[in-house]
């Protein structure tokens, strides 16, 4: 199967599956439901789920019915004559809301150092996670809106794995089991909010990383099956086109296995939840260059693609 991811959009006000095509770089966009019909699926029974974040919950019964689905509707020979969605790429909205975002602190040695941030040795730590509100979420070319308590609001390109089972004490052996697919986040960050004079904890990662849009994702979910190993992917991130970070998920200190297995250690992880695996280095801060309105935001993955956000004031 070649690549396709899953996405959703709006029509008439319900939220709708909409299955991409091609390849990241030149997608087509087709409503899932359309899609099934062209290529004899009946999804009131064959196909689990009437919005992404159900399907995805049930992918074990759904993917390859999904599959077929895509390997159809690209078939030359079929014949298939499927028109693409109204809007295409820029119809589409945040693909899942998910229940949590738990992100992961200086995971990439030289993002660490740029923030002048020491860390011990690897065998003697642990992943540093904390938890950004899920209603920080907005989609693909919505707005991120800068509040009127920072002057620093900075970016953060990110790897997010999508949880699609209950997942609890897993091993890293087999923590990527419990992954449907992966995702771009943007883990948006108030630099000058993420600290805290006025308690004796030095820290207030909450403060600084949950306000509402400062958590864009999408724009779509590639399956796992897709990406075999998510510890080889580029991630870049661009302001205006100028390019800021530009990395690679092997720098990561705690892979994806290792955060998974870390965190299921804690808690259960429950589908439909997003882990953030951490930014290579590039943030603004290191430059003393911080987020304005009328600038543009390119986060880039290799084999996901790219989400494009706008940034506005809190007053526009």
């Amino acid at each position: 199967m070649s690549w396709y991811a899953l996405a959703s959009y709006s029509a008439n006000g319900d939220s709708r599956i909409a299955l991409v095509l091609g390849t990241p770089d030149a997608p087509s966009v087709y409503d899932l439901e359309s899609a099934c019909a062209a290529a004899g699926i009946d999804t009131a029974s064959d196909l689990p789920g009437r919005n992404l974040g159900a399907l995805l919950e049930h992918w074990h019964d759904g993917s390859l019915q999904v599959e077929a689905v895509a390997a159809a509707v690209e078939d030359p020979m079929a014949g298939n004559k499927l028109n693409e969605i109204p809007g295409r790429v820029d119809a589409l909205v945040a693909p899942i809301r998910p229940p949590r975002i738990f992100a992961a602190a200086s995971n990439y040695v030289e993002h660490a150092r740029e923030m002048g941030t020491e860390l011990a040795k690897k065998a003697d730590s642990n992943p540093y996670m904390f938890i950004k509100a899920s209603t920080a979420v907005v989609g693909p070319g919505d707005n991120v809106v800068i509040p009127a308590q920072t002057r620093k609001a900075d970016w953060e390109v990110e790897l997010g794995a999508v949880i699609g089972q209950r997942t609890r004490r897993i091993s890293v052996e087999d923590a990527l089991k419990s992954v449907v697919g992966y995702t771009i986040v943007n883990d948006v960050s108030a630099r000058d909010l993420t600290r805290r004079s006025d308690f004796p904890f030095k820290f207030d990662w909450f403060q600084g990383k949950s306000f509402d849009t400062f958590a864009p994702l999408g724009p779509w979910i590639v399956p796992a099956s897709a990406i075999p190993d998510p510890q080889s992917l580029r991630l870049g991130l661009s302001v205006n086109n100028q390019v800021m970070q530009d990395g690679s998920s092997a720098e990561m200190i705690f892979s994806v296995s290792e955060q998974i297995s870390y965190l299921s250690h804690m808690l259960t992880l429950e589908p439909g939840d997003v882990i953030a695996t951490g930014t290579p280095t590039g943030v603004g801060a290191s430059r003393g260059v911080f987020l304005q309105p009328g600038d543009v935001m390119r986060a880039t993955i290799e084999k996901i693609g790219a989400l494009n956000n706008p940034v506005v004031a809190e007053n526009e």
